[in-house]
C-alpha cells in the first residue's frame, strides 16, 4: 500500500512540470490587459501554464506558472542579452536548474522565423521553422486596413513546423482562425523522448511571443 502511494506520488511530482501531455495543447492570449500573458491547455481544457511576460524590461524575462492563480512559480525564461534580435533564451526550473535555451538564427529569422533549441549541455535538439512566412506578412499589411483588418485573423495563420535534428518534422504549432488572432494549437506528430516535451513547449512560449509582436 504505502509503494503503491509513493508511485501515485511520484507520478503527481512528474506530471506537476511539463513532462508529458494530453495534446493538442493550445495558447491562448488574454484580452484587455496590458501584460502579453497567455494561458496553456491540454485537449481536455485542463490549465497546464499561465505564461507571464514581465513589462518594460530591458532583458525578457517570462515567468511561467502552474495556474492562472500564479500560485506556484514552475520555470523561468530569461534573456542573455538587452533587447537584442540574437539574443538567447535560457529556460530554468523553481530550482533554477538550466534545461535548455531557444535562440534565433541570426539573419534567416528576418523574413522566415527560424530558431534552435538546445539542451542543458548547449547541444542543438530541435529546429522550428516558419512554414509559410507570406501568411504572417500579409496578416500584417491587411490589418491596418479599416473593417478589412478585423478579419485577417480568419485569413493569415502562420504555422511552425519544429525539427528533429534529422530534419522530421515531429510537432507543428499553428495560429488558429480568431477575430484577434489570439489563439495557438500545438499538435504533437511524432513520439518523443523523454524531456523533449518540456524544452520544445518552454521554447515556443518564448517564440511565440516574441513572434507575436511580429505579426
Amino acid at each position: 500500500m504505502i509503494q503503491e502511494e509513493q508511485l501515485l506520488d511520484n507520478a503527481v511530482i512528474a506530471n506537476a512540470n511539463f513532462k508529458e501531455f494530453n495534446y493538442p495543447l493550445t495558447f491562448e492570449f488574454k484580452l484587455g490587459t496590458l501584460s502579453n500573458d497567455f494561458i496553456a491547455k491540454d485537449a481536455s481544457g485542463q490549465t497546464i501554464a499561465y505564461v507571464r511576460q514581465k513589462m518594460f524590461r530591458l532583458k525578457e524575462a517570462i515567468m511561467v506558472y502552474g495556474d492562472e492563480n500564479k500560485s506556484e512559480l514552475k520555470y523561468k525564461i530569461n534573456a542573455n542579452k538587452i533587447i537584442d534580435f540574437s539574443a538567447n533564451y535560457e529556460f530554468t526550473n523553481n530550482n533554477d536548474q538550466v534545461l535548455g535555451s531557444v535562440g534565433r538564427k541570426g539573419m534567416k529569422s528576418l523574413w522566415k522565423a527560424h530558431y534552435e533549441l538546445f539542451d542543458a549541455d548547449k547541444n542543438k535538439e530541435f529546429t522550428i521553422k516558419e512554414e509559410n512566412p507570406w501568411a504572417k506578412v500579409l496578416d500584417t499589411l491587411m490589418s491596418e486596413i479599416p473593417v478589412v483588418g478585423i478579419f485577417t485573423g480568419y485569413a493569415f495563420n502562420p504555422k511552425y513546423g519544429i525539427l528533429s535534428n534529422d530534419g522530421k518534422t515531429i510537432a507543428r504549432l499553428s495560429k488558429e482562425k480568431s477575430f484577434f488572432g489570439r489563439k495557438f494549437k500545438l499538435e504533437k506528430l511524432e513520439n518523443l523522448q523523454e524531456g523533449d516535451s518540456e524544452r520544445i513547449l518552454l521554447g515556443l512560449m518564448m517564440m511565440v511571443l516574441l513572434e507575436r509582436r511580429r505579426g
